[in-house]
Parts: structure tokens; sequence; C-alpha cells
């Protein structure tokens, strides 16, 4: 990677937010519409419904996101918690949908505009730390994606890393590509 290390950091954290977000999608490949609505708890949240919540936390924090507040008046947060979608179709667009708002506004931020701050909920963050904000709490629900979805799936699971018991073998083919 060349550039400055403002650039850098950039490119890093979109690398990195399509790289979790890839983990998620292979995970969401393998369950059916009925499996996406599968809560392992009542008091726990389904894949659905998670989806829909990351997708609307997206969209409201990347719209206008040097210009506007990141808490959108029009976003209805508690309405991300309820599954209404009409199909699986309707799960995967709104998943979609958040997560182009994310990489376009990415996109468009320069170095410079690292030096800024930006208000969620009426309170300023400097850019980077709202940029952070946004990858740990998308992060974590990531982290329940892919959990909620190996349980789900149970024993016909395809693993999304290094399957267990076989790191030495991947090391040594790793390794062994320079």
């Amino acid at each position: 990677m060349e550039g400055s290390h403002e650039a850098i950091w950039l490119q890093a954290t979109i690398d990195t937010l399509r790289k979790n977000k890839a983990l998620a999608d292979s995970a969401i490949e393998q369950l059916s519409l009925e499996q996406l609505r599968v809560s392992l708890h009542p008091e726990l949240n389904s894949i659905a419904v998670i989806m829909k919540h990351v997708a609307g936390n997206l969209r409201s924090r990347w719209t206008d996101f040097l210009e506007a507040d990141g808490e959108k008046p029009e976003r209805n947060r508690d309405g991300e918690f309820i599954d209404d979608y009409a199909d699986r179709q309707a799960i995967l667009d709104d998943w979609e949908s958040g997560w182009a708002t994310l990489f376009a506004a990415l996109g468009r931020l320069t170095p410079a505009d690292l030096g800024r701050e930006v208000p969620i909920r009426g309170c300023p963050h400097p850019v980077p730390l709202a940029i952070q904000r946004s990858i740990t709490h998308t992060s974590y629900h990531l982290g329940q994606i892919v959990q909620t979805a190996r349980a789900v799936v149970g024993e016909g699971w395809r693993t999304l890393t290094i399957p267990r018991g076989k790191s030495e073998e991947y090391n040594r083919e790793t390794w062994a590509r320079g």
C-alpha cells in the first residue's frame, strides 16, 4: 500500500470491513429463510433482525456522513428489531443497502477528512473515532450472525476460516507459498 498514513488507514479500514462482511455473508448463504428467522432464545435476536438493525444503523450513520448527525430523525431504531420482511430477498436487499451506504461514504473520504468532526446523537466525534465506533458496533453484530448461523446450521456447517484441527496444515501450505 502506498500513500500517506491516513490514506493507508482509510484503505485498511475499508478492506477490514469488506472482509468482515464477507464472513457474515458466507454464514448467511448457508441459511434458509426459516433459519434466518430462528432465535436461539426468547431474549436473543434472529439473524434477520440483526441484519435489519445493522443495515438501519449503517444507513443512519453513513448517509451524509460529514454533513449530518449520524442518528437521522427518520431512523426507526426500535422498528429494526421487528422482522417484518416479506421474504429472503427483502432481507438481503435491506442488508446490502446498508453496506452500500457505508462503502460509498468511506470511498468518498479523503485523508484530510480525518481531521474533521461529525456529530452522533448531538455529540461531536473526530472522524476516526466515528469510524472506529461503527466498525466496533458492526463487528459485534457480525460475530453474533456467524455464531448464531453456526448453531442453527449444525452438522452441515461449512467453516468460514481455518477448520478445527487443521491449523498446522494451513500454516505449512500458507508459508510454503511465501
